[in-house]
């Protein structure tokens, strides 16, 4: 961290001044979405902005886009960045199915599936092939194509923010304030899409500060934004889309299910108290 306080006022000039801009840029897909249509040409524009008021922060501050961690970093931090998200998620639906707040889909519900897949007219396919093709499918091709959308977003988060607030904050306080202004950042989609904003938007936050502590900790280890797109990419795509259609929900436990699901919020948090504590130990 910055010693001198001239330095610190600087770094916090910057840091607001790229929450500002973020905020200005973003909020026409919002109003878009929230009052328009909720166009997936929209949120891939919202989930450009960070990068975009990124370059402009660093243009305005007289500094390169070159500065921007842009190396690949270690493949060891590549393979966590999709194994941890992976593993929550996969966690999560483990005890959703175990404490009974929805069971595994039936034969028809995979069908179903399969055909919102496209995975008919190739042959016919019995419910464990559709499960097996679909889960490789959308954890390959669907993560590489939903990282052209988070690679926005982390340039933006991971690949400036946190460096800046990393100056001036600790770990600790980095993840949380970071993880703070990026759920808050999402809030009016939390509006339109949420069926109980209150429980929805403590759950969200909860989730969303608990990945930030992971995601910084791989950012700062791996000197690389990159962990954090497949890290983003890969928790969108399981508990979005693999998940989520393998899961038949119990009526009236709607709210322990999906990415602002009570069991998440749970695992999550777990998860995230475990990369905290290990920041610390290794002197992040």
């Amino acid at each position: 961290m910055l010693e001198k306080l001239a330095e610190r006022r600087e770094t916090w000039k910057t840091i607001f001044l790229f929450i500002t801009i973020v905020t200005v840029i973003t909020s026409p897909f919002h109003y878009a979405i929230v009052n328009l249509y909720p166009s997936r040409i929209y949120v891939g524009a919202i989930m450009w902005c960070p990068a975009i008021a990124a370059f402009i922060t660093l243009k305005i501050k007289g500094r390169k886009i070159s500065s921007i961690n842009w190396n690949w970093g270690s493949w060891k931090y590549i393979r966590l960045s999709y194994f941890i998200p992976a593993a929550y998620t996969i966690v999560t639906y483990v005890l959703i199915w175990t404490f009974g707040f929805g069971s595994i889909a039936n034969s028809e519900t995979i069908l179903d599936w399969g055909k919102d897949l496209g995975l008919f007219g190739i042959g016919t396919l019995n419910p464990t092939a559709i499960t097996i093709i679909g889960i490789t499918l959308l954890g390959t091709v669907e993560v590489i194509r939903a990282s052209a959308t988070t690679l926005g977003e982390e340039i933006g988060w991971r690949g400036f923010f946190i460096h800046e607030l990393r100056k001036v904050l600790s770990f600790t306080s980095v993840s949380i304030f970071s993880g703070f202004i990026w759920a808050t950042w999402h809030w009016p989609l939390l509006v339109y899409y949420s069926n109980n904003v209150l429980l929805e938007f403590i759950t969200f936050f909860t989730v969303i500060i608990s990945m930030s502590f992971i995601m910084s900790y791989y950012t700062f280890k791996s000197k690389s934004l990159f962990p954090a797109v497949i890290f983003h990419a890969v928790s969108n795509v399981y508990i979005q889309k693999i998940l989520p259609p393998l899961t038949i929900t119990t009526k009236g436990a709607e709210h322990w299910l999906g990415e602002n699901g009570i069991m998440l919020a749970i695992v999550t948090s777990v998860f995230g108290i475990y990369f905290w504590r290990k920041a610390i130990k290794e002197n992040l």
